[in-house]
C-alpha cells in the first residue's frame, strides 16, 4: 500500500543520485524523478515546460503553473510524485514556495501543500575526498555519465583530457562537506528524519538499496526485477591516483 504521494532525494553533485533517480524512473511504479528545479531562475523553471516569460500576471501564478507541470512530469505514469533537489539550488527554491505558500509556516509544511505526503531521501557520499575527484574530473573531461556498454549519457563538453589540481579538490571537498551539512541542519531545524542513504551502499547493491526505498515508499518492491543498471561508474585508476596524492600533499 503506497504510503507517500512523492518523495524528494536531498543530495549533492556527484553522490550516485542519477544513478539512483535512473533505477526509480525504470522500476516504473515510482515516478520519473529528475531535478525540476535545477537552476535557481524562475525564467529557466517556465522556458523547461514551456512557458513564455509573459504568460503569467503575477510571479505566484507562474510558479503555480510551473509546479503543476513539474509536478505531473515527476509522477510518469505512476502516481506518486519524485523529485532530486540538490544543494545549490536549495535556497531558492524555498523562496518560491514562500511566495507560493505564504500562510505556511514552515518548509515542511509548504512542501507539502505542494507535494502531498512526502518521503525525504537523504543520499550522501561518505568518502567526500572521492566525491570531489569525481566532480572535478568530470568537470575538466566534460564527461558526466556513461552507460554500462561504455555509451556516453551526459557530456557538457569537448572531451579534454583530466590534469591533476589540488587547489580544485580541495575546494570541492569543502562544498561537498559543506552541503552535507547543510542538508543536516535542514532536516533538524524541520524536524524531519529522512531515509538515509550512502553512494557506497547504493554502488555495492543497487537493486537492494532500490528495494528498500521502495519498500520505505510502500510499492511493489517486486518492481526492481525488471530493472537493469543504468550507468556505469567513470572511477578509475586516475581517481585513485589522484587521490593517493592528494592525502600526500595535503596530509588529508
Amino acid at each position: 500500500m503506497k504510503l507517500f504521494n512523492s518523495y524528494v532525494i536531498c543530495t549533492s553533485p556527484r553522490s550516485g543520485s542519477t544513478l539512483l533517480c535512473m533505477l526509480l524512473r525504470e522500476a516504473g511504479n515510482a515516478g520519473f524523478p529528475e531535478s525540476h528545479f535545477h537552476a535557481p531562475s524562475l525564467e529557466k523553471w517556465l522556458g523547461y515546460y514551456g512557458f513564455q516569460n509573459d504568460a503569467f500576471s503575477t510571479r505566484q501564478d507562474a510558479l503555480k503553473g510551473v509546479f503543476k507541470s513539474a509536478f505531473e512530469r515527476g509522477k510518469g505514469a505512476s502516481d506518486i510524485f519524485g523529485l532530486r533537489l540538490q544543494r545549490h539550488s536549495f535556497d531558492f527554491f524555498i523562496e518560491q514556495l514562500s511566495v507560493l505558500y505564504p500562510s505556511f509556516p514552515d518548509d515542511k509544511s509548504r512542501m507539502g501543500a505542494a507535494f502531498g505526503n512526502t518521503l525525504f531521501v537523504h543520499l550522501t557520499r561518505e568518502n567526500k575526498l572521492d566525491q570531489a575527484i569525481s566532480y572535478v574530473k568530470a568537470e575538466q573531461t566534460g564527461l558526466w555519465h556513461m552507460a554500462p556498454d561504455g555509451t556516453e549519457l551526459e557530456r557538457l563538453s569537448e572531451p579534454k583530457e583530466p590534469v591533476y589540481d589540488t587547489v580544485a579538490i580541495a575546494a570541492q571537498l569543502t562544498l561537498s562537506e559543506q552541503m552535507d551539512t547543510e542538508w543536516v541542519k535542514w532536516f533538524v531545524a524541520e524536524k524531519i528524519k529522512p531515509l538515509r542513504i550512502t553512494y557506497e551502499e547504493l554502488s555495492a547493491a543497487p537493486y537492494a538499496t532500490l528495494g528498500h526505498v521502495l519498500e520505505a515508499l510502500g510499492l511493489d518492491c517486486e518492481a526492481r526485477d525488471k530493472v537493469t543498471p543504468p550507468v556505469a561508474k567513470l572511477a578509475d585508476a586516475t581517481n585513485q591516483e589522484w587521490a593517493e596524492r592528494f592525502r600526500l600533499e595535503t596530509q588529508f
